[in-house]
């Protein structure tokens, strides 16, 4: 009877070792290198704990400036898949040279598909130059397509769509995750709508136009202070105010690692409270419900 049960024992021990997760097909490393923390973030929703993540800019950096060193090559090198945003800063050069010297790793353009918007100097509708300036991408595309939940859904699907097709064995799990992630970029789009429905002034100033999608997404209005890539002059300083006290504008954005000192000024000249925010955050539905709430708050 004893040896019986201790046959029984091992079977269920087989089977429940044989079942979850499958063996995944992918030999060697198991890395996948993106260029932003938001995208760690879409990609941990999908593959959990199946790959190792790395990020080439670092937290509290700029893209737009961001040199990587030499020594980031080679890490990228090691990867299975390098996530492009697609037309941010420095990745069209280097995405060209991991190509060119490590042809097994697949680059991925992340915003493949999403309709993109131009960084136009001048902004006809409103009468004055000041609605979406320019945007620090050599093509003429705002890369900045994260801030909108609605562009995130293509982002994401790109980022399944590799995954799955490197690991097709783990694709069931992958494909679950992706749809709890969907869910969650709907709730937050949602969420959003809902905050900014009877927002008080549709207009926002921000130091570095990086939320242009967003305000297209919600019907909102993008000034930005940055001018061409550069600070601005004393003239486009007082263009801004000018446009700023005729819209009743009552929030200044300035993101982590750029220079607050125009920003303090033109607050000062109109009455506006001035608030840090993070893009380029982890955790992306957090700070996109953060920037809805400021910009829906009562103003006294």
């Amino acid at each position: 009877m004893q040896k019986y049960l201790y046959i029984t024992l091992l079977l269920a021990l087989a089977m429940a070792c044989g079942s979850g997760t499958k063996k995944s097909n992918v030999e060697g490393p198991r890395i996948l290198t993106v260029t932003i923390e938001p995208q760690r973030y879409f990609l941990d929703q999908i593959v959990g704990d199946m790959f190792t993540i790395n990020t080439l800019v670092p937290p509290g950096t700029s893209p737009e400036t961001y040199e990587p060193a030499p020594s980031v090559m080679v890490d990228m090198a090691k990867s299975n898949v390098y996530f492009m945003v697609g037309d941010l800063g420095f990745e069209n050069v280097w995405s060209k040279r991991l190509a060119k010297n490590n042809p097994n790793v697949t680059i991925i353009n992340c915003s493949e598909g999403i309709v993109r918007m131009e960084g136009h100097d001048h902004d006809h509708d409103h009468g004055h130059d000041l609605h979406h300036t320019h945007l620090h991408s050599h093509s003429g595309i705002d890369p900045h397509v994260w801030s909108s939940p609605y562009a995130v859904k293509v982002f994401t699907r790109n980022m399944l769509n590799e995954i799955v097709k490197i690991d097709p064995d783990n694709a069931g799990t992958y494909e679950a995750n992706y749809e709890i992630l969907l869910a969650k970029i709907e709730k937050t789009d949602s969420l959003i709508r809902d905050l900014l429905k009877n927002v008080s002034s549709k207009s926002f100033i921000i130091y570095h136009p990086a939320l242009g999608y967003f305000a297209r997404d919600y019907g909102l209005n993008q000034i930005s202070i940055e001018f061409e890539g550069k600070s601005p002059s004393p003239s486009q300083i007082k263009e801004i105010v000018d446009v700023a006290r005729k819209e009743k504008i009552n929030t200044i954005f300035i993101e982590r690692s750029f220079d607050t000192k125009n920003t303090t000024v033109i607050a000062h000249e109109i009455g506006a409270q001035v608030f840090e925010i993070d893009p380029l955050r982890y955790e992306w539905d957090v700070e996109l419900l953060r920037i809805a709430t400021i910009l829906a708050r009562e103003v006294k």
